[in-house]
């Protein structure tokens, strides 16, 4: 008996050994596959893939399925919702508070520099009077600018100034110029003298606006041509008799092409006609000169006719002048050439065309 029991003993310590042995290499095997990526049978129980065109390469008459093992990279990304990594940062944008400068360079107009900062062309005088002094014919290449953030004025604070003056002067809201964070107004101190404000500090005032001083020749008639004498030297000092106009105007050059500042009724009450230096230029109608020579501000040499029906019509920055005061001139008349002088950024022909002391928009007029 005690033979039998020891081989018993043996025989029962082989079979767990053999069992354990087994165990192990068929894990061993199993991790072989998975990490070498091969192929291994299908049980009975796992989910077989049906033949398909996004996977023809299942197959399934009469032979063994062995599907690729999924990598654990792959399992990992199946089983995580994964976060799509975003390069572009989107800042919102925020209103600017901050007074910019801008340098003038060749072939820029005060509605060029305007649009580009999305600003009215008013706001670019209001917040340049001491460059510009309200006549966009003072801009030349070169200049430094104040671009305000909105529209607009700009104003240097003075001693005994308070904010409801400033607000009341420039016909805007008083909230408006508290509330312009920009300005760093400190709302403790503004009922103390100058509300708080040092003189000669800058302030923006949001929706300010004022008169702007006209350059332009004023309505000059053959009865007191006399009262452009402050206009420079070219005004003249008689009373005229002549030529009266029809009404009916015709194109003053020989080109057509509008150049640099088109009509505006605030700060560029006429048009200017491009072209080259010495085209002639004509009388859009009959009348008399009263004024013929230079002009003190910025027009250079400058023609205007009384058509005495109740329009004037001005030409300035010319070249040379073929008409003198008193002269009488016929529709279509040569009265002088195209140039560049007074202010000017370049051969052009400044035209204005004045009904009954207004000046119109040439366009509507001329042919």
């Amino acid at each position: 008996m005690s033979s039998l029991r020891k081989i018993a003993k043996i025989i029962g310590l082989f079979s767990i050994n053999l069992v354990v042995l087994l165990t192990v290499g068929f894990a061993v095997y199993l991790g072989w596959l998975r990490f070498t990526h091969q192929t291994y049978p299908v049980l009975a129980s796992d989910a077989v893939p049906l033949p398909n065109e996004s996977n023809p390469s299942v197959q399934t008459d009469q032979q063994t399925i062995q599907p690729t093992l999924p990598s654990l990279a792959q399992v990992s990304q199946e089983r995580n919702i994964s976060r799509r990594a975003t390069y572009l940062t989107i800042i919102p944008q925020r209103p600017s508070t901050e007074v910019l400068t801008y340098t003038v360079k060749s072939g820029d107009t005060l509605f060029t520099i305007a649009e580009r900062y999305n600003i009215q062309p008013t706001t670019l005088l209001w917040g340049n009077y001491e460059v510009l002094q309200d006549n966009p014919h003072f801009l030349k290449p070169g200049q430094i600018l104040n671009i305000l953030p909105v529209d607009g004025t700009y104003y240097q604070w003075q001693e005994g100034d308070t904010i409801e003056k400033i607000a009341q002067f420039f016909k805007t809201d008083v909230q408006k110029i508290l509330e312009f964070s920009g300005n760093n107004i400190d709302l403790t101190k503004i009922n103390e003298p100058n509300s708080g404000i040092e003189p000669g500090t800058w302030i923006v005032v949001p929706g300010g606006k004022r008169a702007i001083k006209d350059w332009g020749p004023p309505a000059i008639t053959r009865k007191n041509p006399a009262s452009a004498r402050f206009y420079g030297s070219g005004s003249c000092g008689e009373v005229y008799e002549g030529a009266v106009g029809s009404g009916s105007f015709v194109w003053p050059t020989t080109e057509r092409t509008i150049s640099g500042y088109q009509y505006d009724p605030t700060i560029h009450p006429a048009i200017d006609i491009a072209g080259q230096i010495g085209n002639p230029v004509f009388a859009v109608d009959a009348g008399v000169v009263v004024y013929s020579g230079w002009s003190d501000f910025g027009y250079g040499y400058l023609i205007v006719i009384d058509h005495g029906n109740g329009w004037q019509s001005a030409y300035a920055h010319l070249n040379s002048v073929a008409a003198g005061c008193g002269v009488s001139v016929f529709r279509g008349g040569a009265i002088g050439t195209l140039g560049n002088s007074g202010n000017s950024t370049g051969p052009h022909l400044h035209f204005e065309l004045i009904y009954n002391g207004v000046k119109v928009n040439p366009l509507e007029f001329i042919r």
